[in-house]
């Protein structure tokens, strides 16, 4: 959906195109030192240094107050006021309004409505300039623009009031989580419990001897799936690929998280490290094992870092593989269960469990796969866990001031991981269910109301251009004088010539 002028024009509007009350042009080119910029509230886009020193513009320069439009990227159509001498910016338009027709204030507004830019492009968006500028206008006459102007700020103001409030409750929330999840870990949800559940207590010792018992029961079930696999093989003449033997799971050599980065866990609980579990942690395929280009449109699921979330999976982005790729790389299929994790990490680690309605899928080689077997370590206490400050704690330092921070299957591996019994593991799952499910449905009534605020603001817009924000004043100069006298004026004038820079 375009930016659509009224179908009929209030009183003292006039219809004129947007040639008519302004000048604009592309920039790119050449970089210029020294320039500030000065933002009405849309605040820089990506490319811009806070400080406004370095700036690339264009060899042409124009005199007053100019809008700059940000032209490609995800913050393409956003704007800010420039005011001085300026030049053109690589990748933005320039715009400059004719003050005697236009209020440059009302013209940003215009700009800040998002139906007026019509846009393009699928991985890279970009505002198609000549769709956007040949749009027709509606013009009111110029004291009923500032009256619009000043009625727009008012109300902007009082919902801008309010989604602050909001983000602050959303920011809370997130605090909440954490803490919630750092008291679990260090003891304190479940005192109470252990208390009055002391014959469900087993020594540390006691459970890391069952999850090693697990370990070896596994690799002799492994074995045993191989010799009698290997036999077939040879019975069959050999034919096809000959059974890899199996690997006995190797014990984690710490080299990266020392023992000093253990966090502090209940003392009746113990310590093991994550890759010493029953688990098996490993990642996707690397390099031209899967390509971009092996994406399909359906087929069999590829999880990618967009996939996963803070404890939650995330289905907005689907990308598959074909049956035939898959044949190929199978040996790193993930099925319902298995803990996905980002080897990238900024705030917290993210990571979530795969559900139910992806039942078979691969992971890139930037997501791991931990998949957890046997019954003393509790899937879900493990990926909780994983989201926890005690794990962010531990590999923080290995992710600072590093451009893409991320970690590796071996530092996963390192993790210090609590040993408590599972009977205490389940209790400690339901009660971050519970108080984890109230959090996520308050937070999505903030998004909700978050939502309704941008439709709110795109709606005051809309009446505001249509002439339905303020009344009309039978006394305001019509726009269709002020376009007159603007013609008269642009054809009296001499032609006017851009001055060309010779240096920067």
């Amino acid at each position: 959906m375009t930016y659509s002028a009224p179908l009929e024009a209030p009183t003292g509007w006039a219809f004129c195109s947007f040639a008519d009350v302004a000048d604009h042009h592309s920039g790119n080119s050449k970089l210029i030192k020294g320039k500030q910029f000065s933002s009405p509230g849309a605040g820089l886009f990506p490319g811009f240094s806070a400080s406004g020193q370095d700036v690339w513009l264009d060899h042409w320069e124009h005199e007053g107050v100019a809008i700059i439009i940000s032209a490609v990227g995800a913050r393409c159509g956003k704007c800010f006021f420039a005011k001085g001498r300026w030049s053109a910016i690589a990748n933005t338009h320039v715009v400059w309004p004719e003050r005697e027709a236009i209020d440059p204030k009302f013209l940003w507004w215009i700009f800040n409505n998002e139906e007026f830019w019509v846009r393009g492009g699928s991985g890279q968006p970009f505002v198609k300039t000549k769709a956007s500028f040949e749009q027709t206008l509606c013009l009111p006459p110029l004291k009923e623009q500032r009256r619009i102007v000043e009625k727009i700020e008012a109300m902007f103001e009082e919902i801008d009031a309010g989604t602050q409030s909001l983000r602050a409750a959303q920011a809370k929330l997130g605090l909440y989580r954490q803490s919630l999840l750092k008291s679990a870990f260090e003891g304190r949800l479940t005192a109470d419990w252990r208390a009055q559940n002391a014959d469900k207590l087993e020594a540390p010792e006691t459970l890391l001897s069952r999850i090693q018992s697990e370990r070896d029961t596994r690799f002799k079930i492994a074995l045993d799936d191989w010799q009698k696999a290997l036999a077939k093989w040879r019975e069959d003449g050999e034919e096809g690929k000959k059974p890899a033997k199996p690997k006995r799971l190797a014990e984690v050599k710490p080299q990266h998280i020392p023992e000093d980065g253990c966090p502090t866990f209940p003392e009746i609980w113990g310590a093991s490290r994550f890759g010493d579990l029953n688990v098996t942690i490993s990642d996707g395929p690397f390099g031209s094992n899967l390509k971009t280009s092996d994406y399909t449109d359906r087929g069999i699921r590829v999880i990618r870092l967009e996939n996963i979330g803070h404890g939650e999976f995330l289905e907005e982005k689907r990308s598959f593989v074909s049956e035939e790729k898959y044949e190929t790389i199978k040996k790193h299929s993930v099925y319902p269960g298995t803990i996905v994790v980002s080897s990238f990490v900024t705030e917290a680690v993210r990571s979530c469990v795969v559900p139910d309605t992806v039942p078979l899928a691969i992971n890139k080689a930037d997501c791991f796969a931990a998949v957890i077997t046997g019954c003393e370590t509790n899937i879900e206490f493990a990926a909780y866990y994983l989201q926890s400050l005690q794990v962010f704690g531990q590999v923080e330092d290995l992710v600072h001031g590093i451009g893409r921070p991320r970690i590796n299957t071996s530092q996963l591996k390192e993790l210090h991981f609590p040993i408590c019994s599972p009977a205490e593991q389940t209790e400690i799952v339901r009660i971050l269910d519970a108080k984890l499910e109230a959090a996520d449905a308050l937070e999505a009534e903030i998004t909700a109301a978050l939502t309704r605020a941008d439709a709110l603001r795109q709606s005051i817009l809309k009446k505001a251009f249509s002439g339905r924000l303020v009344p009309q004043d039978p006394t305001d100069e019509p726009a269709s004088a002020l376009l007159d006298r603007i013609k008269s004026a642009r054809a009296a004038a001499p032609k006017a010539k851009r001055k060309r820079k010779t240096s920067a």
